[in-house]
């Protein structure tokens, strides 16, 4: 008996969940890096009566050791979302420059998730990926977004959907070795 495929939405595909996930806090990351940095840049001017830079600068070359304090768990807390903020931005990039649909699903991507302000409606959003993206629809915009998350997925946590696995097999089959196929 033929086992039944059943559909489900992106955000119930697990493929997706943390793809969803990063894209609907990202703005929030965002934010809360902003403000962590202006906090740990006062917290400096107020204790040292000097700018964070300058402060780290004559640390560094005198070889002070920050290691343990809160200071430093406080930056290595900022560096660690600055990371993953820079793997995402890296990731919109190649998505947007290398993919057949890429200039599309930047603009959907861009105002749904990573857009300094999120749109007030629907459509406010619609109108602004009009410009980007013709005769764009409601049920246009769904099935893209899904796409785009699907294709930006495939760039944060590698390709390891069935289509493409099958189109690797044309390519190699598994009953013959990769060394076979390199020597000639």
């Amino acid at each position: 008996m033929p086992v039944k495929k059943i559909e489900c939405t992106a955000e119930e595909d697990r493929r997706y969940h943390n793809t969803w996930k990063l894209l609907k806090n990202y703005r929030d990351v965002v934010w809360s890096m902003e403000l962590s940095v202006e906090y740990i840049k006062s917290e400096f001017e107020i204790e040292f009566e000097t700018d964070i830079d300058s402060f780290l600068e004559s640390a560094y070359c005198a070889g002070a050791d920050l290691g343990g304090t809160r200071l430093e768990r406080h930056m290595r807390t900022i560096e660690r979302s600055n990371a993953m903020l820079k793997l995402v931005n890296r990731s919109v990039t190649l998505l947007r420059t290398k993919h057949k649909h890429g200039e599309k699903y930047y603009w959907i991507l861009y105002y749904a998730y990573l857009s300094p302000q999120q749109m007030d409606n629907f459509a406010d959003m619609l109108e602004q990926l009009r410009p980007h993206i013709q005769d764009i629809s409601k049920p246009t915009y769904y099935r893209m977004r899904k796409k785009a998350v699907g294709a930006m997925s495939s760039i944060l946590w590698g390709y390891s959907t069935k289509e493409c696995n099958d189109i690797l097999d044309e390519f190699f089959p598994k009953d013959v070795e990769f060394t076979e196929l390199t020597a000639n």
